[in-house]
């Protein structure tokens, strides 16, 4: 059965050569992805990863490595919640989605007209087409100096740099540059748009309609089911707490402060594949480079790779359409990615950060012959 399934992974994506593929049965794979994986993960005792690989309804790779909370020796599991960081970005470009497709926005509309408290004149030529794709030219320029406002600041007074800013790093639409502050404008503008807290509108909207079960937003008050911590090493070795109140800007909910589970996640994959939360057009869109990342940036570049709508996309030479993103924050590290012509999905959340999360990502296409 297993063997059937790696040839059909062969015939489907068309990414070993014949002769790999015969030579390479299901228990060879498995023992290389986890020699990649194991070569990190190695000791149980320690802060570990979930990793799931499908193609269509059948696993090609599942597992589990180390502990999800260091206080409790719980186990990682496929219904451990990760704070999944900034792959939270792409539920909140749906949500944004959803609203320009029910005509409630336009992804033309300018930021002046949901944020009239917005001094400087050049917000009215910065539109949600450029915070949905790194293109806005607006600084990230949140005051550093003050402690508790960079550990507990939300996504409200978050962005009140804003107010008084009088200056863009370069025109609008121009170039690319991450920043998390643009997305944090998502949270104010589903409000102002709907009525209706962000919150509830995307328990409602989004999670729902996605069969997601246990997914949240973190909130220091509120407890999260099977939650898991980041994790850093403190100078003497000792794997110490790296989440809220340690790391900065840490609970800013509409660009990464959303817990999810490996299976939770597969059912927002499956709702986005089958157009449950959004419509075809909306998914081209949001797929699509708007603008190509330079080499010189300081977050998500990769070779022949560009920045859609809360998606990095990838084309390589001769190979299909590669759309994923990154989380960092605190001690988790996310990789989020999928081949969609090809309904491949491969999902990578982990509790640490001294990984080469992109070299492991890497090599484990390599083992499936995709690059």
């Amino acid at each position: 059965m297993m063997k059937r399934i790696i040839l059909m992974i062969v015939a489907t994506l068309g990414i070993f050569s014949f002769a790999h593929a015969h030579e390479m049965n299901h228990d060879e794979l498995t023992k290389r992805i986890d020699e990649v994986f194991g070569a990190v993960y190695n000791n149980p005792d320690e802060p570990g990863a979930a990793v799931l690989i499908l193609q269509g309804n059948d696993t090609v790779y599942s597992r589990c490595f180390g502990i999800a909370d260091v206080a409790t020796h719980a186990p990682v599991t496929f219904e451990t919640n990760f704070c999944i960081a900034s792959v939270s970005k792409q539920f909140s470009a749906v949500a944004l989605l959803q609203l320009a497709e029910q005509g409630v926005i336009s992804l033309d509309d300018p930021l002046s007209k949901y944020f009239p408290e917005f001094q400087a004149s050049f917000f009215n030529g910065i539109t949600l087409h450029h915070i949905l794709s790194h293109t806005s030219g607006i600084p990230d320029a949140r005051p550093r100096t003050d402690r508790n406002f960079v550990l507990y600041s939300n996504d409200v007074t978050s962005v009140q740099y804003m107010r008084t800013l009088d200056h863009l790093n370069f025109q609008p639409g121009t170039q690319y540059e991450y920043i998390n502050p643009t997305f944090q404008l998502i949270y104010q503008i589903v409000e102002r748009a709907t009525g209706i807290p962000f919150e509830n509108y995307m328990q409602e909207n989004i999670f729902n309609k996605a069969g997601m079960t246990t997914c949240r937003y973190y909130e220091p008050d509120r407890a999260i089911a099977h939650m898991a911590h980041g994790y850093e090493r403190d100078d003497k070795g000792v794997w110490r707490e790296y989440d809220y109140g340690e790391e900065s800007f840490f609970g800013t909910k509409a660009d990464g402060a959303l817990y999810c589970s490996i299976n939770d996640f597969v059912s927002w994959e499956r709702a986005l594949r089958d157009n449950r939360v959004w419509t075809a057009a909306s998914k081209r869109m949001a797929y699509n480079p708007w603008i190509q990342i330079p080499a010189d940036a300081e977050y998500g570049y990769q070779p022949h790779t560009g920045y859609g709508y809360g998606f990095f996309v990838q084309d390589l030479p001769h190979c299909p359409t590669h759309v994923y993103h990154l989380g960092d924050n605190g001690g988790f590290t996310i990789y989020a990615g999928k081949i969609p012509e090809r309904d491949f999905i491969f999902l990578f959340f982990s509790t640490r950060p001294d990984i080469d999360r992109l070299g492991i990502v890497n090599r484990v296409y390599h083992i499936l012959g995709m690059l």
